[in-house]
């Protein structure tokens, strides 16, 4: 499942074969150009698969609960970076 803004995806959900869950926060379904696209994430939580396309893993139900207050943080700072 995803979540949009404007129109456009900006966070999914990925169920990996091997267990946790992942969050892949990103600016839509097609590339954009990253030009002037700046996001800094002072969680440290994101692994970066691209400028604009960035990953948050948990691995366990009680990690995911441990990150949750930073996670909605990202979230929402995400959302607006990327109007």
């Amino acid at each position: 499942p995803s979540f949009c803004y404007a129109g456009d995806d900006r966070v999914t959900f990925r169920f990996p074969p091997k267990g946790g869950v992942q969050l892949i926060f990103h600016r839509g379904a097609k590339v954009k150009s990253t030009r002037g696209f700046e996001f800094e994430d002072a969680s440290g939580l994101i692994e970066w698969a691209a400028a604009d396309r960035g990953v948050v893993a948990f691995a366990t139900p009680a990690d995911m609960a441990k990150k949750t207050a930073a996670v909605v943080r990202l979230a929402k700072a995400w959302m607006k970076a990327t109007q």
